[in-house]
């Protein structure tokens, strides 16, 4: 494959998982309209998230062994498809069930397929010198999501109602991702690597990388102590940054901000994190991939102090850094882990080691998202959950410290 495809497809891909993780993460203004407009129990809508992380991670380890087998592109054309009629549907709910069962289920396949997994393993198949880079451009297209899509969703909801807002998203999807991924998007195997400007030699002893592993099947990963590092650092990680994801922008109306005052903050956060996930990823080219990680958390947890301060100081700059904190902190994180897992599992089951670490963000998000609404239905505060939250994001900081690789050395 052309170095020129190579940038076209890394091109294609920011925008999808823009249209495709803007979904997830607008769901945050969209609990707030539901609220609203039924009166349901934040345990209940936040069940439905949730469900819907449930399903999208369980959905990781097969599209893995898919992508090894079919390649990413034939699936991330058919999840554009899913997830625009999954997205008409879920304009048409009136029981929790039914959101249960739209966006819970079908909106959450969608997003899968079009999503993460598939954009991860078009994007390592193509680059391999400066993955960190690539895959932090990548993942940007999901801050870019978070930065664009939230306001423009708590625009739709407060101009049409949440239901003309499901059905613009539907709309985009449909008229962006089958389009863009068939006609412009090309699969590369897993040994056409596309290099940024290095030669081999300056690859094989590059500051802060280490020496490319054989190929490992997905059971011999499985049986190692990094892959249960690499999973039970995602479910922590992601156990803390859904549990803001997701209940953000109630807990800043719950503090007198207006719906629209909060999508905003949602949206810093999303213009953070494409800096920190595009930064972060060139970081870890140059330092140890642990180590940036580190940073991100650290970043992460503070942003954690910064939620609470602002709700006993309330300050129209409290929120904004809150949300800059957050935003570079969990996009440095999440942009690093699929780059650390190819540091140690490379080679042409990537996709499906990759998928099964998913599994533990999965769960990780579901619990977050579920708990701290249980929690704050019984307390009436979201201070329990989110002290919940900063000590995971602690212990996958430790861990995933613990579990460094050693640098390679230039001669």
């Amino acid at each position: 494959m052309s170095r020129h495809a190579a940038y076209r497809t890394l091109a294609v891909t920011v925008i999808t998982l823009s249209l495709a993780y803007g979904t997830w993460y607008a769901y945050t203004v969209f609990l707030v309209a539901l609220l609203r407009d039924f009166g349901w129990s934040r345990s209940a809508l936040a069940g439905a998230f949730s469900v819907f992380t449930l399903v999208h991670g369980a959905m990781n380890p097969l599209l893995g062994w898919l992508c090894d087998r079919l390649g990413p592109r034939r699936l991330i054309a058919a999840g554009g498809v899913i997830l625009a009629l999954a997205l008409w549907s879920d304009s048409l709910v009136n029981a929790p069930w039914q959101l249960y069962l739209t966006f819970g289920c079908f909106t959450a396949v969608g997003v899968a397929t079009a999503g993460w997994t598939p954009a991860v393993v078009l994007i390592q198949r193509q680059f391999t010198e400066r993955l960190g880079l690539a895959l932090g451009i990548a993942g940007a297209g999901i801050g870019l999501g978070i930065f664009l899509i939230v306001p423009l969703c708590q625009v739709l909801i407060d101009a049409f109602g949440w239901r003309w807002a499901f059905r613009v998203l539907s709309g985009l999807c449909a008229v962006w991702i089958l389009p863009g991924t068939w006609l412009a998007v090309r699969d590369a195997p897993a040994a056409a690597l596309i290099e940024w400007g290095a030669s081999p030699a300056d690859r094989a002893t590059a500051p802060g990388q280490v020496a490319p592993t054989a190929s490992m099947s997905l059971a011999s990963a499985i049986a190692t102590r990094p892959f249960w590092v690499m999973a039970g650092a995602t479910f922590l990680g992601n156990l803390c940054s859904q549990t803001l994801h997701l209940h953000q922008a109630a807990f800043f109306v719950d503090h007198h901000a207006t719906p629209m005052v909060a999508a905003s903050v949602v949206s810093v956060v999303g213009a953070s994190s494409i800096i920190g996930k595009t930064g972060g990823g060139w970081l870890s080219d140059l330092f140890p991939r642990e180590a940036v990680y580190v940073l991100g958390m650290a970043s992460m947890i503070a942003s954690i102090g910064v939620l609470l301060a602002s709700a006993v100081t309330p300050t129209p700059w409290l929120p904004y850094a809150y949300a800059v904190l957050f935003g570079a902190g969990y996009s440095v994180t999440a942009a690093l882990m699929p780059a650390m897992v190819s540091d140690r599992f490379q080679g042409r089951h990537f996709g499906s080691i990759f998928g099964v670490t998913q599994i533990g963000g999965a769960v990780g998000s579901a619990l977050g998202a579920w708990l701290a609404g249980h929690l704050y239905d019984v307390t009436g505060s979201y201070v329990v959950a989110f002290t919940l939250a900063g000590a995971a994001a602690l212990v996958a900081t430790m861990a995933v410290w613990s579990a460094r690789l050693p640098r390679r050395q230039s001669p």
